[in-house]
């Protein structure tokens, strides 16, 4: 447990220089995230304070939703990056040859991203409401419950495009997808329940619609954690079916790269 602590401190601490050197990142992503809620927000008050879906206010209800996919998707776009970007340095073999396991080698590449992915959601929301006073009533047991639930899922997402880019070298199709069709699907910007039953049907069935809903109730309607349990369920059940696959799937595509001598093939 210390070895794989300190091989995480060791790429934490290297990505962080790096980040440091190009300061001009933070302020382009700053002014970014700005204008996004900045377009949010006026477009709330066009469609007005009528429009309050599932009992909270239309900008608050955006707030949340865009957060919490833009997190999942950055997350998995972070996992195929690491990936490919060694994929094209020509590194990726040679880090396979370290005493580390390949996909822990795989996991720990990607933790720095997805760590500031996960950061920038916070701020996304801390923006919002010291902003542009998104109404919240939150509970903090409830949300932490929801936000370790969504981790372990957008982890399991982001591994799942990385052993898609390895085994078929098609791991931007995963990002495609949450990115075309699950933000339609996954109550992003609306109500899931305003779409044709099958629709609704279909959207139960991707956990980040589950993970956006829990996040809602927990962050803008104070449920407790009794509460939300069914939520909570759903989203435990997710993540412990689909992390261990995930890991499962990136060793077997490692280990059939490796023999195979594909693992540098973008």
């Amino acid at each position: 447990m210390m070895t794989w602590l300190d091989k995480l401190h060791a790429i934490l601490r290297r990505d962080l220089l790096i980040a440091a050197r190009h300061r001009t990142g933070f302020a382009v992503t700053a002014v970014g995230l700005l204008t996004q809620l900045a377009a949010f927000y006026f477009l709330s008050r066009a469609i007005g304070p009528g429009f309050r879906p599932g009992g909270v206010g239309y900008f608050p209800f955006l707030l949340v939703g865009t957060g919490v996919y833009t997190f999942f998707v950055m997350s998995t776009q972070a996992f195929l990056s690491t990936v490919r970007d060694a994929q094209q340095t020509g590194t990726m073999e040679v880090l396979m040859t370290t005493s580390t396991q390949p996909a822990e080698l795989v996991v720990l590449s990607s933790v720095s991203a997805f760590a500031g992915n996960f950061a920038d959601m916070v701020i996304y929301l801390l923006a919002g409401v010291a902003l542009f006073r998104a109404q919240i009533h939150a509970n903090l047991l409830s949300c932490t419950a929801v936000l370790v639930l969504a981790l372990a899922i957008a982890l399991a997402l982001g591994i799942a495009a990385a052993t898609l880019q390895i085994t078929f070298q098609k791991g931007s199709a995963l990002v495609w997808l949450l990115g075309s069709g699950v933000w339609f699907l996954s109550g992003t910007m609306f109500p899931v329940d305003v779409l044709p039953r099958p629709l609704v049907v279909l959207a139960r069935m991707i956990p980040l619609t589950h993970a956006v809903e829990g996040m809602r109730m927990a962050l803008l309607q104070g449920y407790s954690v009794g509460s939300m349990a069914p939520t909570l369920g759903i989203l435990a059940g997710f993540g412990v079916v689909l992390l261990p696959l995930a890991l499962w799937a990136l060793a077997g595509s490692l280990r059939r790269a490796r023999k195979n001598g594909t693992l540098s093939f973008y």
